[in-house]
């Protein structure tokens, strides 16, 4: 018991007080509420794709993203993922619609081969849902027509991820091109590659469609040579080019019979010249472009280094662009954007407009690779 009670005005006094703190307290949970939304909710579809082993341990660094549910029809498959980033089973199922309709996702991220792109996204549209998919888009024009006629009739959004959207040096280039820097711009160059996915060792249910020229598209021509079709669209404004001229060959076909193994690609444009150097050959792995304008050049030297060189000087420069920021930095931040209507996509790399270009591009490449013709291209109808 108190001995010294308080004087009502006192207590009276100290009431006020504590009304304000509490109210303070409110007002700030509140605020912070509004700051840090709930998390996007997300599922993957399909664990063919290897590049899904990067995604699950990137999730670590995303709180943003909660991933609700992860479909794989092979069991044995699904156990694999499970042990090696120690997850939750019941994450699994072994349908689309049982977790769609289970888990709610906000957004699918699909690991599937190319040839299953159309398939799910229709899927997801039925629900309501957007879908990330891994590059290229599909194997066919066809099939990205359809994609495109999903997305508007049932307004979802479609977006391609590539690991190049997401470099600094891809970005620096981009700026001294359309900063005027390099003038007019009349040749870009793109390598892009490896060794070959048996020699770096893909795994089995990768390599399985990956070879495989109806899932795939193709060999080395898809599988590489997308990123470039997308980097020049995304350079050139979403311009449809003129023509495009490809050549393939298989130079290992006791490893690689069904499909090519290495291509070169010419997209034109009126005054600009692409060439695409896709390969399963390289001595290396390789991601990198050249661009050659009548006041200087651009190189980009992997993610995050950029060799720049000026009329009139003897030597190149080595320079090291800014970091990304987010939401451009990685394909999570770019998601939790768009699904948040905080960035909308539109001509940019991963964007479902550009991506249809470079549906054209590639389809029109594994023709004239098969016909030995240059193909024309004129802008596809809205």
């Amino acid at each position: 018991m108190n001995r010294f009670p308080l004087p009502r005005h006192a207590m009276l006094h100290m009431a006020f007080i504590l009304s304000l703190f509490s109210a303070a307290t409110i007002s700030g949970t509140a605020q912070n509420s509004a700051i840090s939304p709930a998390p996007v909710r997300v599922a993957v579809v399909g664990l063919v794709h290897g590049h899904v082993a990067g995604f699950l341990p990137a999730l670590k660094s995303h709180p943003e993203i909660q991933l609700v549910g992860i479909e794989e029809p092979d069991t044995a498959l699904a156990k694999k993922y499970r042990n090696q980033f120690h997850l939750n089973p019941k994450l699994f199922y072994t349908s689309i619609d049982a977790m769609m309709q289970q888990t709610h996702p906000q957004a699918l991220l699909v690991y599937t081969a190319i040839s299953d792109h159309r398939k799910v996204i229709e899927m997801a549209a039925a629900h309501g849902v957007s879908v990330m998919v891994e590059k290229p888009l599909a194997t066919t024009l066809d099939d990205a027509l359809a994609i495109r006629k999903t997305a508007r009739d049932h307004h979802i959004q479609v977006l391609v991820n590539y690991e190049t959207t997401w470099y600094s040096s891809n970005r620096a280039a981009y700026d001294e091109l359309h900063q005027g820097k390099l003038g007019e711009l009349h040749k870009v160059i793109f390598r892009d590659g490896h060794q070959g996915p048996k020699e770096i060792g893909v795994p089995p249910e990768f390599l399985s469609w990956l070879t495989d020229p109806q899932k795939n598209g193709a060999g080395a021509l898809f599988d590489f040579g997308c990123y470039g079709a997308d980097l020049v669209t995304w350079l050139m404004h979403g311009e449809t080019p003129i023509s495009v001229t490809a050549v393939t060959q298989t130079d290992k076909p006791h490893l690689y019979p069904h499909v090519d193994d290495d291509a070169t690609i010419i997209v034109r444009y009126p005054k600009t010249q692409a060439v695409l150097m896709p390969s399963w050959n390289w001595s290396f792995s390789v991601k990198d472009m050249a661009l050659y304008g009548t006041k200087g050049s651009a190189v980009t030297v992997g993610p995050d280094k950029l060799r720049v060189r000026y009329q009139g000087q003897n030597q190149s420069t080595l320079t090291t662009p800014p970091p990304l920021l987010a939401p451009q930095d990685d394909s999570l931040h770019y998601l939790v954007a768009v699904l948040r209507g905080q960035l909308v996509p539109k001509g940019d790399l991963t964007a479902l407009d550009t991506n249809i270009i470079v549906m054209q591009i590639l389809s029109a490449a594994r023709e004239s690779a098969r016909t030995g013709r240059t193909i024309s291209l004129k802008p596809l109808a809205e």
